[in-house]
Parts: structure tokens; sequence; C-alpha cells
């Protein structure tokens, strides 16, 4: 355990920060999965709606550090391959 005071609140920031980016993870995973399930359905309307979403969710957790660049560069690359394979 931290026994300074600058330590006890570096561990309640990480703390902190280590639950938004696990929230925020998920929530990525999640719009990822609705992408491949309407590709799946071969439903290109609802697969390119549900790309855009996701493709904005990945970009701001590449902005904010969660993700690396080239990681949601190469995720949205290859959604944006399946989707466009539909058309």
């Amino acid at each position: 355990m931290a026994t300074h005071k600058s330590a006890e609140k570096r561990m309640r920031q990480n703390e902190e920060r280590r639950k938004r980016n696990v929230s925020i993870r998920t929530h990525v995973k999640t719009r990822i999965k609705a992408v491949l399930k309407a590709v799946e359905e071969k439903d290109l309307e609802k697969s390119s709606e549900t790309l855009v979403k996701a493709r904005s969710v990945i970009a701001k957790a590449s902005s904010k550090g969660i993700l690396h660049k080239n990681n949601a560069a190469r995720k949205i690359s290859r959604l944006t391959r399946k989707v466009n394979a539909l058309g």
C-alpha cells in the first residue's frame, strides 16, 4: 500500500482511469460486434449505419489513448472492407 499522500492520490487516479478505459474498450467491442452481426445478416443499410457509429467510437478511443492509433485504423479498415464487400 502507498504511504505518501501523493502515492495514494496516484492510486485513486489510476483506478478511476482503469475503470473508464475498461468501459470504453467494452463499448468499442460492442459496436464492432454490431457491425459484424449486420454483415453476417447481409443487411447493407444496417451494416453501413452501424459502421458509422463504430468508426466514431473507435476513433474517440484512439484519440484518448485507449487504443493505439494503428490498432484503431486497422479495426476501422477491416470493418469497412467487410461492409463494402456487401455492396
